[in-house]
């Protein structure tokens, strides 16, 4: 496959990647070598890259050969596969195709793991930094799998907190965890007031008295 140089548009793109590679660096951790490949025809090289020090390069390192033959496969994403660099470590290797608008490739992104990293070592850079805090037993976020179960979720979670608090009043409590949801923007919801409704055990009427009154003072 023959490069091409890149527009201003594609190094745009490339600049919003770089991101990316920091993102996902911070989720495997120092073990996860996170690369950017510009495919620029003028200097087809490394422009972004986390863990370096898993290779031994920086910035302006040239493009591998590896690379390029993935690129000339035909798959954006490739499956993953070993490889040895030169300061004799194993990785697991993966390399996905970066595409403009066009369907242009205009970067690599190439992800390289330490299979000789110690194990030991490899999970505990994997593990948030708040794992043993009571925190984590709270995680607001929740997977869930349709609306419905989102929905429960959300106003269940809410809920607790609010009941569980006790700066708030018994009397304020209800229009408190209405409050809260409204800010989440879960009564934008088709009949979200109805489902909350029925898990907070109070009036549908009640609940849009709330709303009524929380749109006035906006």
């Amino acid at each position: 496959m023959k490069l091409q140089e890149l527009s201003q548009s594609d190094f745009e793109i490339l600049k919003a990647m770089e991101n990316v590679v920091d993102g996902i660096a911070a989720m495997y951790g120092e073990h996860a070598e996170v690369v950017l490949h510009s495919l620029d025809a003028r200097d087809p090289s490394v422009i972004k890259i986390a863990n370096g020090h898993i290779t031994g390069r920086s910035v302006g390192a040239p493009i591998t050969n590896l690379a390029m033959l993935k690129l000339k496969t035909g798959q954006d994403i490739s499956a993953s596969y070993l490889t040895k660099c030169a300061n004799g470590k194993t990785l697991r290797s993966t390399t996905t195709v970066i595409r403009n608008s066009q369907n242009k490739a205009i970067a690599l992104l190439c992800i390289n793991a330490d299979m000789d990293a110690p194990l030991q070592s490899v999970l505990r850079t994997m593990l948030p930094d708040n794992m043993l805090s009571a925190e984590v037993a709270q995680s607001p976020e929740v997977f869930a799998r349709n609306i419905d179960e989102a929905l429960h979720s959300t106003i269940d979670g809410v809920a607790t907190d609010v009941r569980g608090n006790a700066e708030i009043p018994p009397s304020k409590k209800s229009r408190e965890i209405v409050t809260q949801l409204y800010e989440l923007g879960i009564f934008e919801f088709k009949d979200s007031a109805q489902v909350a409704a029925n898990r907070l055990d109070i009036s549908v009427h009640s609940i849009y008295r709330y709303l009524r009154e929380l749109k006035a003072n906006l």
